[in-house]
């Protein structure tokens, strides 16, 4: 798209700044709007088509779908890779607004733009994260009641998180029934409230059938398959299933420089819920109770020659070739063979 003014914008919780710069990259305007769908629209709505930069935030979906639907382009810049602005020794919102701008007029690429998820697909993963939120919830004040219990020389029997509340109802000390009360009227709750997401979770996996085939691999439970599938979104956006490691940031960091080349841990870059449950699920293929596949044995083989930190190493890379296998599964019509890697060679060698 050819413009004739390049526009940046830096995100505020309350009010944007706004910087504008000619085809001679001269400044021509700098506003302020307020962070409401009205102000956007009657701002945007008054400019030519033209390309509008921003960093990814929490307002950055909506606000670049409702420009976007006015006829502008919208980059949307990933912020771990704009060191340039948040790491400047003169740093403000004017300013970050303009070089958002001067950045975008010069390279696109220098943005490393994202791509938001569509509304229907945010929402579901929603569904996903609040049961999450909730499920911690419930193990915070599991621990809490635990230890106030054996700080009085008690101690609650082992049983299931989910039926916790019941056995503390007749297990806590007399003395602690005040201050334990209303915490297990929020355990109950808090359970009563994760099986009602439990029932949607059920629905979402009919809602995505190609669930079924992912969830084939074992060690890896309806949680994880939705969320990898709802994080990704659309397996078409790599080319190849390599990119997935690197996409959720299970890939390790590179400072090569002449002979030097430092071994640094992974970057840690996407979306921070996916990488957890995968490293999850890693970590059980990997212990007492793992699945028999040919992960579980390429993970063992780099935790016996890994040294000091050989485990933590395995689960990392077992971590990164699960992703790459789901989306191999996603993408193909293939059916998921726990030993395939052994079967390719035992064909090659037939």
């Amino acid at each position: 798209m050819k413009t004739s003014i390049t526009v940046g914008m830096d995100m505020g919780d309350k009010k944007h700044n706004i910087c504008i710069l000619d085809v001679d990259g001269e400044v021509i305007k700098r506003s302020i709007v307020s962070n409401t769908s009205i102000s956007i629209r009657r701002y945007f709505g008054k400019l030519d088509a033209c390309l509008v930069a921003m960093e990814a935030g929490t307002h950055s979906r909506w606000v670049s779908k409702i420009i976007e639907d006015l006829g502008h382009e919208v980059l949307v810049g990933n912020p771990r890779k704009l060191r340039v602005i948040w790491d400047s020794d003169n740093k403000n919102d004017d300013k970050d607004a303009e070089m958002l701008a001067r950045i975008a007029r010069f390279d696109k690429e220098l943005l490393y733009p994202i791509h938001h998820r569509g509304n229907e697909t945010q929402a579901d993963l929603a569904v996903l994260k609040s049961r999450e939120t909730l499920v911690k919830s419930r193990a915070m004040l599991v621990t809490h009641a635990r230890g106030l219990v054996k700080s009085c020389g008690a101690r609650i029997k082992k049983c299931s998180t989910a039926s916790f509340h019941k056995r503390l109802a007749t297990e806590m000390p007399e003395e602690l029934r005040a201050a334990l009360t209303p915490i297990l009227k929020s355990i109950e709750n808090l359970t009563e409230q994760i099986k009602i997401y439990d029932y949607k979770l059920k629905d979402l996996i009919q809602k995505y059938p190609e669930t079924e085939k992912l969830l084939a691999v074992g060690g890896v439970g309806p949680v994880t398959v939705l969320a990898y599938i709802l994080t990704l979104e659309d397996h078409e956006r790599f080319k190849k299933s390599r990119d997935v490691g690197p996409y959720i940031g299970l890939t390790p960091k590179r400072d090569q420089s002449g002979m030097i080349d430092k071994q640094l841990g992974i970057t840690k870059a996407g979306d921070t819920y996916l990488r957890t449950m995968l490293v999850g699920c890693a970590q059980y293929i990997l212990g007492h109770f793992g699945p028999e596949c040919d992960l579980r044995r390429v993970g063992l083989k780099i935790a016996e020659r890994g040294g000091k930190n050989g485990k933590r190493r395995a689960v990392v890379a077992i971590a990164r070739k699960l992703a790459v296998l789901l989306h191999t599964l996603w993408k193909s019509d293939e059916v998921y063979d726990p030993f395939f890697q052994k079967n390719a060679r035992v064909k090659k060698t037939a």
